[in-house]
């Protein structure tokens, strides 16, 4: 890949660009999701509780009765802003990832419900209020590319697997 310039700002992807993404998703408590509404197809973005699993996959809990929940129920396509900005500086020179791909409702059938509920309940333990209403589920994105800006002069495009677990050494 050749290097950033001023009419392509995208760097080749490093072990540290990967780290930054993953990290900026499994850290994050919340973050903003777009979706696309059902009547208008205007983007609608909302914020959310998120966690992240194993392979990279962000997931929430979300009520069918919002909207982002109603409009991904006609279309699955989304994205999800991670990163939040320091109370000091200039917003726009802190990392954040935007994650794109297709979400879907996870059922309370799946054997791995039990483990993914403990698990947020850890995360969010507030959400120990509702997380068991009839009208709440697990929503999880299957990624399909992320795009980080790491601060200025510092972006990266992604493929899911740059976002899957980094091996230990």
């Amino acid at each position: 890949m050749p290097e950033p310039s001023k009419t392509n700002p995208i760097r080749e992807t490093s072990d540290e660009a990967r780290a930054q993404a993953r990290g900026l998703i499994e850290n994050a408590q919340f973050a903003s999701i777009a979706v696309l509404e059902p009547d208008t197809g205007y983007p609608l973005v909302s914020r959310v509780a998120v966690a992240m699993e194993k392979d990279g996959s962000p997931f929430f809990l979300a009520s069918d009765l919002s909207g982002h929940s109603k409009a991904l129920k006609i279309d699955g396509r989304a994205s999800i802003l991670f990163g939040e900005p320091l109370q000091k500086g200039d917003p726009l020179a802190f990392p954040r990832v935007t994650v794109i791909g297709k979400v879907e409702k996870l059922s309370r059938d799946d054997a791995v419900h039990p483990a993914r509920r403990a698990f947020w309940l850890n995360k969010h333990p507030k959400s120990e209020l509702y997380v068991d209403f009839g009208d709440f589920a697990f929503y999880k994105m299957s990624v399909e590319r992320v795009a980080l800006n790491g601060g200025f002069g510092k972006a990266f495009e992604m493929s899911a697997a740059d976002i899957n677990e980094i091996e230990k050494s």
